[in-house]
């Protein structure tokens, strides 16, 4: 009967282990959504300015000494984006290997209390560390956007790239770096970030000119930043929304994996008790034969 009661022990354990997990990947697959929807939402705002770079000529832009390449890179810079918990499957796995990999003497920025342990695991020169919540507002990434662009400016470092978890599906995330400053192909880059926010849901035609005051050159100072700021958000939305799809499918195969060890406990409770009750019955049997004689 001990035995019975460890198994059934068990089985209550398990069982309360599955609604736990269970209750976590309907929280992560709501959560899913609300990323997806941050950045339906986001769309106008990064639609107008693909419009309004659409009408620019590239070499205007090229001639930006502030983000054109420098002579040499001697120090990259590098924002990582990932998860302030666990539980989400390989995700976290697969971006700490990127950050093995990338130099030891870059400049690092951290958004998540995970990326920034591992580079403070690894002795790297982290400047600061932001945290990025579920909702995922582009004002708490401004502080660490501002930071690289101030320390790209000033010399500190010779690139600004960014780290994240790309989003493919909700089974496929790819670790993913991408190169924002400097701006060595302008065209492409505008050509893609007028392609990626206008394929969904084009802008109306508008005849209109625009009337650029006080001069392209100023304008450009302060638009390009908006755009850099506007493609950082866009990773950390993608980088939600990779985690809040990582930890869904976990916890999905974990409530699955509960279900079938309670499944298999309960098949080896029920022999465990179909047994000790056939010993009963031949113990009964025995005794009883026993008093006959």
């Amino acid at each position: 009967m001990a035995g019975l009661r460890e198994i059934k022990r068990r089985i209550k354990a398990v069982k309360s282990t599955a609604q736990v997990t269970r209750a976590m990947q309907l929280v992560a697959a709501s959560k899913m959504k609300h990323a997806q929807q941050a950045a339906v939402n986001s769309r106008p705002y990064a639609q107008l300015l693909a419009e309004i770079f659409s009408t620019i000529d590239p070499s205007a832009i090229a001639s930006l000494t502030t983000f054109n390449a420098r002579k040499e890179v001697k120090k990259r810079g590098i924002l990582v984006i990932g998860p302030d918990k666990g539980l989400c499957g390989g995700l976290l796995t697969n971006l700490n290997r990127e950050i093995m990999h990338l130099p030891a003497d870059a400049l690092y920025v951290a958004v998540g209390k995970r990326p920034a342990l591992t580079l403070a695991r690894l002795g790297r020169n982290v400047l600061a560390e932001f945290h990025l919540s579920d909702r995922a507002r582009f004002v708490e990434l401004r502080g660490a956007v501002e930071l690289m662009l101030k320390s790209f400016e000033n010399g500190e470092c010779d690139t600004f790239e960014v780290l994240y978890s790309q989003f493919i599906s909700p089974i496929k995330q790819i670790p993913t770096l991408e190169t924002i400053l400097p701006l060595t192909d302008v065209s492409s880059i505008l050509n893609t970030f007028v392609k990626e926010y206008t394929a969904a849901a084009p802008i109306k035609d508008d005849a209109r000119p625009f009337i650029i005051e006080p001069s392209i050159k100023e304008i450009l100072a302060g638009l390009i930043p908006l755009y850099i700021k506007q493609e950082i958000y866009h990773t950390a939305l993608e980088a939600k929304a990779s985690e809040h799809s990582a930890r869904m499918v976990a916890m999905k195969n974990a409530t699955d994996n509960a279900n079938q060890l309670a499944a298999d406990l309960n098949l080896s409770y029920n022999k465990a008790r179909q047994a000790a009750i056939t010993n009963e019955i031949l113990e009964i049997a025995a005794a009883q034969s026993a008093g006959g004689n």
